[in-house]
């Protein structure tokens, strides 16, 4: 089989969806194709892929391959670019119908990595996880760049430093690894979730989990989730949550939100009246920013400053630390071909595995995750 691996073209999106490592174990059953310079972003040049099996090629020619492996989406000249049949596998995002509207009129077999479903066999290939647990860390290292103090408290001959007062909401994948992160700089963390098991996570790792008590059965069910993941919770608690945060954060320097509804718009955690509370020279990074952020005064691609506080909106996080987001992203491609390549080498498509079943968007002109997705 043709593998190709093209140069993404989305602007701001440094990753690559292979590097030498995997390579090197498909080259040895697949021809693969990489584009030239697909992997300078990440610091892998294109004599480390040519050593590791692969030919060096144009993005036409990798785009022409049996299966494309890519990192984001394609756009229109890249979907023109892909033969009827092509397989694609990248973060597609299940979300969006009108571009898997789009791949399955270009008649393409897609696969979306970030719609399999949170079950034990799909760890290794959960590229949700291995993305967020970068941008959590990256996140806690551009508000410590931006924040005007230190991190740490320090006893100096001038006088004594306090620590950084650093606040996470939102303690999945990417609120723990902000949370160890800002407690290996030494600042003193406290963190809030809507889902009461995470509690013990939190305390854990040494932060102090901001408790907003369930009044209602309705609110207690809801707590806990679906497939590990946050569901929009009713009115009156998100009023006390609101209230709560609020006085939290007037005393935090530091806040990073993370909170995503997936098909959903961002939940608003902290409002104007609140960055209006905060001290001077505070800092937020909006981790949801792509779905429309967790704090409204926040502005995509940009940092601003707004009644003093500066408020970080990158989106794509996990881009910024490029060689280790490439290298785990490309882990997690790997083990999933696992599941569409049977021992003949030859793509295969199981709709009794429920990891296909759940990542497959598009086949044959035919929507399918997407559909699903829209009930």
């Amino acid at each position: 089989m043709r593998i190709g691996i093209p140069a993404e073209t989305r602007p701001g999106e440094t990753r690559v969806a292979a590097t030498p490592e995997t390579v090197k174990k498909l080259a040895s059953r697949h021809q693969v194709m990489v584009q030239s310079g697909a992997g300078l972003s990440a610091a892998v040049t294109d004599d480390a892929y040519a050593a590791a099996g692969a030919t060096i090629v144009s993005a036409e020619e990798a785009f022409q391959a049996d299966m494309v492996l890519k990192v984001r989406a394609p756009n229109e000249i890249e979907r023109a670019a892909m033969r009827p049949g092509t397989v694609l596998v990248g973060m597609l995002n299940p979300f969006d119908n009108d571009n898997i509207a789009a791949m399955a009129a270009s008649r393409l077999t897609a696969f979306a990595l970030e719609a399999a479903p949170r079950i034990s066999r799909a760890q290794s290939m959960d590229v949700l996880s291995s993305q967020a647990n970068i941008a959590g860390y990256k996140a806690v290292m551009l508000a410590a760049n931006t924040y005007q103090r230190f991190m740490p408290m320090l006893m100096t001959a001038a006088g004594t430093v306090k620590a950084a007062r650093v606040l996470i909401m939102g303690v999945g994948v990417a609120g723990l690894q902000a949370i160890a992160t800002a407690k290996r700089l030494g600042a003193v963390i406290e963190a809030s979730d809507v889902r009461p098991p995470v509690k013990e996570q939190v305390e854990s790792l040494g932060a102090k989990f901001i408790d907003v008590p369930f009044i209602t059965d309705e609110e207690r069910e809801i707590a806990q989730g679906v497939g590990g993941y946050a569901r929009p919770m009713p009115a009156d608690w998100i009023r006390r949550q609101g209230e709560l945060v609020h006085e939290r954060a007037k005393l935090a320097d530091i806040i990073i939100t993370t909170a995503l509804i997936p098909g959903r718009a961002a939940p608003i955690l902290i409002r104007e009246e609140t960055v209006m509370a905060m001290k001077p020279g505070s800092v937020i990074v909006d981790m949801a920013i792509e779905q429309g952020g967790n704090c409204p005064l926040t502005e995509l691609n940009k940092t601003v400053v707004k009644h003093g506080v500066y408020i970080i909106g990158e989106p794509n996080l996990a881009a910024l630390v490029a060689a280790d987001a490439s290298a785990l992203y490309a882990r997690n491609v790997l083990d999933f071909l696992k599941l569409v390549i049977d021992k003949e080498d030859k793509f295969i498509i199981d709709r009794e595995d429920e990891i296909v079943r759940a990542t497959l968007l598009c086949h044959e002109g035919e929507t399918l995750r997407g559909e699903a997705l829209r009930k």
